[in-house]
């Protein structure tokens, strides 16, 4: 017979630790510079793989220790981890982090569900993971990766494509610009002025949450304690929004795919794609516009 003590043993091993979900309140900030993510290198945190990084193609590198282009190098992040809008009060994206009593084996590939309190967005909420981490961040820090909001300390944009417009900090000004940008880049820049509203750096609570399907797919990154964390329930749309319907493949460019031609997709939701069956109209007040071959979305 085993002794208590033992049956005690058993049991606390049987039963996850708890993990805490860093939640608070923060700051954003704005930049897309291009460089590796820096949670792109191996042994950064106990995840299933580092998060992908991209060659001056957008092409998917499947070998972690290639130099960045920021230091030299050709692994550059992948335009497909830009921000995009679920419906009218949710979108996904991307984000550097450096969180208070937190490390970087900590944030690597982390999701927070972001609601801001300031600006233009306040009250919508956006899902972020961290793929990367600084430094030059201060604490409950988030630098939200978008194309065209300037490529800060770090330039591999100069490298990758030749340079981006825009200010140093800041980036450009005006969504117009967004068209100058290459075309891999352009829905992500569109998405700051059209859903983000252009808000300028606005403040924000966070929780830490499972990392949605749509993101994983995109980093490919999940961390190995993910599911200790509160799954995220989407909140209502604010008008023409919808549930969460993306494509975990997407890099979003021709409105090929769909099927169904007889019923209405919502405001922000996907309208067409390679591989794509659901709606390809688009609800009132929205058009269909193609961001890649993979990837159509109703705006």
């Amino acid at each position: 017979m085993r002794s208590t003590s033992l049956l005690r043993a058993g049991l606390a091993a049987a039963i996850p630790l708890a993990v805490d979900a860093a939640s608070g309140s923060g700051q954003s900030t704005r930049y897309w510079d291009c460089c590796k993510p820096s949670c792109s290198w191996s042994g950064k945190a106990s995840v299933n793989q580092p998060v992908f990084a991209c060659d001056a193609n957008n092409n998917n590198l499947y070998d972690s220790s290639v130099k960045s282009g920021c230091d030299g190098g050709s692994a550059f992040t992948c335009a497909s981890q830009t921000p995009w809008a679920i419906n009218d009060q949710l979108a996904y994206g991307f984000a550097a982090t450096a969180l208070s009593g937190g490390s970087e084996s900590s944030w690597c590939c982390a999701c927070y569900a972001l609601t801001f309190t300031s600006g233009p967005v306040a009250g919508k909420t956006m899902v972020v993971q961290s793929t990367s981490t600084g430094g030059d961040l201060g604490n409950n820090h988030f630098d939200l990766a978008m194309p065209g909001g300037g490529v800060g300390l770090f330039d591999g944009c100069s490298r990758q494509f030749g340079g981006l417009p825009g200010a140093q900090y800041g980036g450009i000004s005006s969504v117009s610009q967004c068209d100058s940008f290459p075309s891999a880049l352009q829905p992500g820049c569109r998405w700051r002025f059209n859903w983000f509203q252009n808000a300028d750096n606005p403040t924000f609570t966070f929780k830490q949450v499972q990392c949605p399907a749509e993101l994983v797919a995109k980093s490919g990154c999940r961390r190995s304690d993910d599911g200790n964390f509160p799954a995220f329930s989407p909140p209502a749309s604010g008008g023409g929004g919808g549930a969460a319907t993306t494509s975990s493949a997407s890099r979003t460019t021709t409105a090929q795919g769909g099927s169904n031609t007889g019923c209405t997709a919502a405001k922000w939701t996907q309208c067409g794609g390679i591989g794509y069956t659901g709606c390809t109209n688009c609800a009132a007040g929205s058009t269909c516009k193609v961001s890649n071959e993979y990837y159509s979305q109703c705006l």
